[in-house]
């Protein structure tokens, strides 16, 4: 009698357990079948299955880290970089398939040094379908300043990616970028020095006419302001829209704005365009020189000179 009370008790057990276990795939398919929204184009960054999952629900994923690592392990490892998802609702499970599957086509874009961001935001929502205001908006949302932030490269960016996540993954790669390159020279970054140096630079990227000239150029923007001198150079002008437009007499004595540096002493409030590790050395590094002024000449490249009468010379000169 006892033996069939046991035998019963074991069978019992079992089917509980397989109960239990039922029940839990049960609840896991219909886990994995619930709807995930996403974006056509997601950025998976190098990390341990957790920290993805985590870092997915920071950015309104609808994800668990305590149950969905396990799945996402189970199916493989997500791929670094940026996955075309090619949908933006589908299942869990196909969700995180095409995580551990699917690659992004990139398209190669270089920032051109001396492009102002605007400029550039209208380049790529051209290239790419995007809203240039959305560019712009989600710009300010990641940095609070206008200019200079972005660091002229090549950058290799997925199709079908939307305003809000470009934006991101260029202003983060270019603060990566600043940040090594100051503490390659300085051995630490502060960003409020770092960002006049980005100002200045920016005057040289407009103004040299090549990279040897940069750390001349950036010897008379130093001089001058030593002496209180108005910078009056017309680079500055070449801010925000007006990256590519020429400028005119009238255009100077028009534009009010604290980047019009024949009106107003001192430098820009922010830098005029992007600035090239070249112009940026140059900004840290100036030549030690006596220039005040320079003007282009008949080679394309400028004359420095110290005075104002030798530099009306110069420009007798180059006519």
């Amino acid at each position: 009698m006892q033996l069939i009370n046991k035998n019963k008790i074991g069978v019992q057990t079992l089917l509980i357990v397989c109960d239990v276990i039922l029940i839990i795939m049960v609840s896991l398919l219909l886990y994995l079948t619930r709807p995930v929204s996403t974006t056509s184009v997601v950025y998976i960054p190098n990390g341990t299955i957790g920290q993805i999952i985590t870092y997915l629900e920071q950015r309104g994923f609808n994800v668990s880290p305590k149950i969905d690592k396990y799945v996402v392990a189970f199916l493989g490892w997500p791929q670094s970089g940026w996955i075309d998802i090619g949908q933006t609702r589908l299942s869990r499970a196909d969700f995180y398939y095409k995580l551990t599957r699917a690659k992004a086509a990139m398209v190669e874009v270089t920032l051109i040094p001396g492009m102002t961001t605007e400029i550039f935001f209208n380049y790529l929502a051209e290239y790419f379908g995007l809203s240039p205001a959305r560019l712009k908006e989600a710009y300010g949302s990641f940095t609070e300043y206008p200019e200079g932030i972005l660091f002229p490269e090549t950058y290799h960016i997925p199709k079908g990616i939307g305003e809000r996540q470009l934006v991101f993954y260029l202003v983060s790669l270019s603060r990566a970028s600043h940040e090594a390159l100051a503490k390659r020279i300085f051995g630490e970054y502060n960003e409020r020095r770092w960002y006049r140096y980005l100002i200045i630079a920016s005057i040289i990227e407009k103004e040299a006419a090549s990279v040897e000239e940069m750390p001349l150029v950036s010897s008379v923007i130093y001089n001058r302001l030593r002496k209180g001198m108005r910078l009056q150079m017309d680079g500055t002008l070449n801010y925000g829209p007006y990256g590519n437009t020429k400028v005119t007499p009238q255009r100077i004595r028009e534009d009010d704005s604290p980047y019009n540096t024949y009106k107003h002493a001192g430098l820009p409030p922010h830098p005029v365009a992007t600035a090239s590790r070249d112009a940026i050395r140059a900004a840290i590094f100036p030549k030690e020189t006596d220039y005040l002024y320079f003007v282009r000449n008949a080679t394309g490249k400028h004359t420095f000179t110290k005075t104002y009468a030798e530099h009306q010379r110069a420009i007798a000169g180059g006519r």
